[in-house]
């Protein structure tokens, strides 16, 4: 459906929209141009119709490089925006790059094979399902380059690794496997053929109530930052306006009749 020298979607029959980072021959490796075909495929996928799941993955030998090292010597636009300024809603415009995934109302699944470093980790850390192959290469790489890690990465790692391993993994800005990630909880699972399992978890998505898919990814969005009480509110709220919906009532119709469900996504 959209397809150009740095990013592809394409949205199979079930709703899963097959999202493919296409600079192959630069590992995946972000400049500017790379920030900005992602940023679009985001608005896309935002307005698309009859989107259930995304699977996150890329071509050639690797999921993401990380940052282009030709970035180091690009001299920023007068008119660019400052980093402190929010560009997008409560982002920036490379902290957007890896957040727009968690902002997405479906969810996404990432698969990550070859490298995955710097802000390709980050952006994979946005995804809700992380798919990883056991000898991927992994790094929160900033430090190499006397920064500290950016696109998100703080927000995006707050619940999933623990506070000691983050900092390591941060001050030494050492690689680990893919392996390795699973225990650090930065890997949901850890599997020789990533893409195949996160397709086979995303057609699984696809055939549950999409409304209900959505409205759980919304409570997940505020669970951390929401008190006790917010939280049970927001639970009733999003399970009042699902409970005897036709698809609600569908779903539970397919499983007592042993058939799959034939839910209508509007």
């Amino acid at each position: 459906m959209q397809n150009n020298d740095r990013i592809s979607i394409e949205l199979d029959s079930v709703g899963v929209a097959h999202v493919r980072f296409t600079r192959a021959d630069k590992l995946n490796a972000l400049d500017q141009a790379q920030f900005d075909a992602i940023i679009a495929a985001g608005r896309t996928l935002h307005k698309m119709k009859g989107l259930r799941v995304v699977v996150l993955a890329g071509e050639g030998r690797a999921f993401c490089a990380g940052l282009d090292l030709s970035n180091f010597a690009r001299k920023p636009s007068p008119d660019e925006p400052d980093l402190t300024e929010r560009s997008h809603g409560n982002a920036n415009r490379a902290q957007q790059v890896a957040l727009l995934w968690r902002k997405l109302p479906v969810p996404v699944i990432a698969a990550v094979h070859g490298v995955c470093f710097g802000g390709g980790l980050q952006i994979a850390s946005g995804a809700d399902i992380r798919v990883v192959h056991p000898d991927t290469r992994m790094s929160i790489m900033e430090l190499k380059w006397g920064l500290v890690p950016d696109m998100g990465g703080y927000a995006l790692w707050r619940g999933l690794v623990r506070d000691d391993v983050l900092r390591d993994l941060v001050y030494t800005n050492r690689e680990f496997t893919g392996a390795e990630a699973q225990e650090f909880g930065l890997a949901t699972h850890v599997d020789v053929d990533p893409l195949a399992r996160a397709t086979s978890i995303a057609s699984e998505i696809a055939n549950r109530n999409p409304h209900a898919i959505r409205a759980a990814k919304r409570l997940h969005a505020g669970m951390i930052e929401r008190s006790t009480d917010a939280i049970l509110l927001e639970e009733s709220i999003e399970q009042h306006a699902i409970m005897r919906s036709k698809n609600q009532v569908e779903a539970v119709m397919a499983g007592i009749e042993k058939r799959a469900p034939r839910f209508e996504d509007v």
